[in-house]
């Protein structure tokens, strides 16, 4: 499905279908079915709470995560404490059966949390899984234990740019990341004890565009796997405005889609349909835009490796935001289930250097985006 908006003569097109909409109609069509505005109200309201902990908790909630799953569950405890979870029913069996990537992304809340604490003056001491873990799956032992403390931390200079992360899914300007910025990238990521890595348009660049592809076909062109995703769409401004979580997919074009029958989960779990074809597209075009890649590493020999991981993920995103490169990862190469095994050795093999690759993002400049939609704080508290 292609969708053409031609602005001089009033008229949105669906190619192959004929005119959708006629002149005159196309703005109120257009304002009618932009994006949802309530599903992003967590990002205009962070940092507006009384209590410093709901305070630092609202931009935590703000952290990049496994398929915007958001998979946080928070209680108060005390007056300076609190004990993070993961929601059991927000996990991905297919594509994560190990529970790896939905602890990564706690990882990145906590985090968050920390950075915007430490602008209210509080040191977060944060002790991971206080009542042990099970690398084979997550279960309901919490996943951390923080203790804030008034009066000793200073601030942070990535908390500036929260607000502006994005992982920016689109397609990059053909114009490379220069070997500064990259090595920036790589001092923000490498800490916790990761090792991280940064490349720029190189033959190695060639090799993971390459491989990331094969990797983003394999996930869709599995069944159960893909049916993972199918089942974490939200299609249309109004399911993502219910359901402001899982993968928006939302604008004028997706309601004339939608409108005329072209754009459903039906279609797009179809491989012969043209909505599943130039979803392809789509993605493949992403894919071969990268400028470079960089990727975040360690032993894996605990959950807290994992926990590490996604607070250096969180980091490099903010530092990428910080120098206005886009980052989008793309780390399905990375996932543990049996179709995916080959292309898991050969990255590994690539840039794993003996390590276990935890995050692998591409990078490049992208245009301004809007943010992802959010559940809000009353939704993470228990």
């Amino acid at each position: 499905m292609e969708i053409v908006m031609v602005s001089r003569r009033g008229v949105l097109k669906l190619v192959g279908g004929g005119t959708v909409l006629a002149a005159g109609s196309v703005g109120t069509f257009v304002a009618m079915n932009g994006p949802s505005r309530a599903a992003r109200e967590p990002w205009r309201q962070a940092g507006l709470y009384e209590s410093y902990r709901k305070r630092a908790l609202s931009y935590a909630l703000l952290a990049p995560n496994p398929h915007n799953l958001q998979p946080w569950q928070v209680s108060l405890d005390g007056e300076d404490a609190l004990t993070l979870y993961h929601d059991p029913e927000r996990r991905l069996p297919a594509t994560d059966p190990y529970d790896r990537q939905i602890t990564i992304g706690c990882g990145a809340f906590l985090e968050l949390l920390s950075i915007a604490a430490a602008e209210d003056g509080y040191r977060t001491e944060i002790t991971a899984f206080p009542d042990g873990s099970d690398l084979q799956a997550l279960d309901r032992r919490p996943v951390a234990r923080v203790t804030f403390h008034a009066g000793r931390a200073r601030p942070d200079p990535l908390f500036a740019h929260i607000l502006a992360r994005r992982s920016n899914k689109e397609v990059y300007e053909n114009r490379d990341v220069d070997t500064d910025k990259r090595n920036a990238l790589v001092a923000a990521g490498a800490v916790y004890g990761q090792t991280a890595g940064c490349i720029g348009n190189d033959l190695l660049a060639v090799k993971l565009r390459d491989l990331t592809w094969r990797a983003h076909q394999v996930e869709v062109m599995t069944d159960y796997t893909y049916q993972e995703s199918l089942d974490l769409m939200r299609i249309g401004a109004k399911e993502v405005t219910n359901s402001p979580d899982g993968i928006e997919l939302e604008g004028p074009m997706i309601a004339a889609g939608r409108l005329l029958g072209l754009v459903n989960r039906k279609t797009l779990a179809d491989p012969s349909s043209s909505a599943f074809r130039q979803g392809l597209d789509m993605y493949r075009a992403m894919a071969m835009s990268a400028r470079g890649f960089a990727w975040i590493s360690n032993s894996n020999a605990t959950r807290q490796d994992q926990i590490n991981a996604g607070r250096a993920y969180a980091r490099l995103n903010l530092k990428a935001t910080e120098l206005g490169i886009g980052i989008h990862p793309w780390s399905q190469s990375l996932q543990e289930y049996p179709e995916m095994a080959e292309l898991y050795r050969e990255v590994h093999d690539l840039v794993g250097g003996g390590e276990r690759l935890q995050m692998l993002v591409r990078i490049g400049y992208g245009p301004k985006i809007m943010p992802t939609p959010r559940r809000g704080l009353d939704a993470h508290l228990v």
